[in-house]
């Protein structure tokens, strides 16, 4: 028999879509939780009509709603809400990331939801939060990731500010989302009641802004872009080969000594200005033509082979390609292959949580069709029979 994933048996209502929210209950279903997610008759998600595409089917959607269930239900119907409230009470977990006030609006925020049952962790994901000057403004990523700093010191030097890659907005508050869900069901088991986890996409950028605020406060000057290299640790960051890019990670003293032996430049060890890591921090600007003469004379490959022969951290700037193919990003289990009756087969993106005795999933669930658990969720929870669905089908409820 095969072992239960850790939050087997937690049953979530999921009303989020798009990317934080379904970022959060995708996570949550990889650990083994029954989530159902409940979309808009007709329509479903907004990211199910995000490319690429694959025939009708978008990748997008299905890389973020593996491990779910899906119903549809028209919550500005009557019947429609009075069938969410019904549910509530069979759920242990809520995650909506409607803008504040929207659920209130619809007679279905917090109180409400909590008084029909007083063990429910209601998870709300926002913008900014449900609290300040600015809870009824609309987000997106790139707009929190600007405004809580990252960008301002992502890019390079004189360059202009620079969104991360991946969408590091949604997916950090995703992220915080599960984190606080999770103490929040460990304080249930102490007490018996629920909580209201509210967690906002700029608290999240502030949140990992790092030692950003932290330099600042020491110095009083504001960081800034500063490329691809550590604002405290030297040398620590890419540089170019002579075919291509690599990094090198030169942590403490020691690996610098050891780097500059590698590379034959024993008389740098002790050079007044790169003694110590805060030397070279404060002349980078002398080091960095040093460095790049020295690495322009091997292939990336080459280096790659000799730092890490020499045991200095290291390693490839990786193509998305050459990550698929990683035989350690394999090993771990990070690539998982889907198989959607549509779609067919789709790979992706695993789960980076491994806990002992519980093997990773290969092959997670499908994303679900717009409504594909409908009226087995409603027969199986709710006891609704056949005819009671075809009539609210009829109706427009589901």
């Amino acid at each position: 028999m095969e072992p239960e994933l850790p939050l087997a048996g937690l049953k979530v209502l999921d009303l989020t879509r798009v990317l934080a929210g379904p970022y959060c209950t995708m996570v949550l279903g990889d650990l083994g939780a029954e989530v159902v997610k409940v979309e808009v008759p007709g329509v479903g998600d907004d990211a199910r009509h995000f490319g690429p595409f694959v025939g009708p089917e978008s990748a997008y959607f299905m890389s973020l709603n593996r491990n779910k269930k899906s119903i549809t239900l028209n919550l500005k119907h009557e019947k429609g809400r009075r069938l969410l409230l019904d549910l509530v009470r069979q759920f242990d977990v809520l995650v909506e990331n409607y803008r504040p006030g929207t659920m209130e609006k619809l007679g279905l925020g917090y109180d409400r939801l909590s008084a029909e049952n007083p063990g429910l962790v209601y998870a709300a994901i926002s913008g900014f939060g449900h609290t300040g000057p600015y809870r009824n403004k609309p987000a997106y990523d790139v707009v929190v990731q600007g405004m809580g700093g990252i960008m301002s010191i992502t890019g390079h030097p004189g360059g202009p500010p620079t969104r991360v890659g991946a969408s590091i907005g949604d997916i950090t508050a995703g992220l915080f989302g599960t984190v606080g869900i999770l103490a929040a069901l460990r304080a249930r088991e102490r007490t018996g009641r629920g909580r209201f986890v509210d967690v906002a996409m700029l608290d999240g950028q502030v949140a990992i802004l790092e030692n950003a605020i932290a330099r600042y406060q020491v110095s009083g000057r504001v960081p800034t872009r500063i490329g691809n290299r550590h604002p405290s640790i030297t040398p620590f960051t890419s540089v170019r080969a002579s075919d291509d890019y690599l990094i090198v990670a030169v942590g403490n003293d020691a690996l610098w000594a050891k780097f500059c032996r590698l590379v034959g430049r024993e008389d740098l060890i002790d050079h007044p200005s790169y003694r110590t890591n805060q030397d070279r921090t404060e002349n980078w600007e002398s080091l960095e033509p040093i460095l790049a003469a020295v690495f322009r004379t091997r292939t990336a490959a080459e280096w790659l082979k000799a730092l890490e022969g020499a045991g200095i951290p290291c390693g490839p700037i990786n193509t998305i390609d050459r990550v698929v193919a990683d035989p350690q990003v394999n090993a771990r289990g990070m690539i998982v292959e889907m198989d959607h009756p549509v779609a067919g087969p789709m790979k992706m993106a695993g789960s980076p949580i491994k806990i002992s005795g519980t093997p990773p999933q290969e092959r997670p669930r499908p994303s679900p069709a717009l409504g594909e658990h409908t009226r087995e969720v409603l027969t199986r929870l709710l006891g609704l029979p056949d005819d009671e669905l075809d009539a609210l089908a009829d109706e427009g409820v589901i």
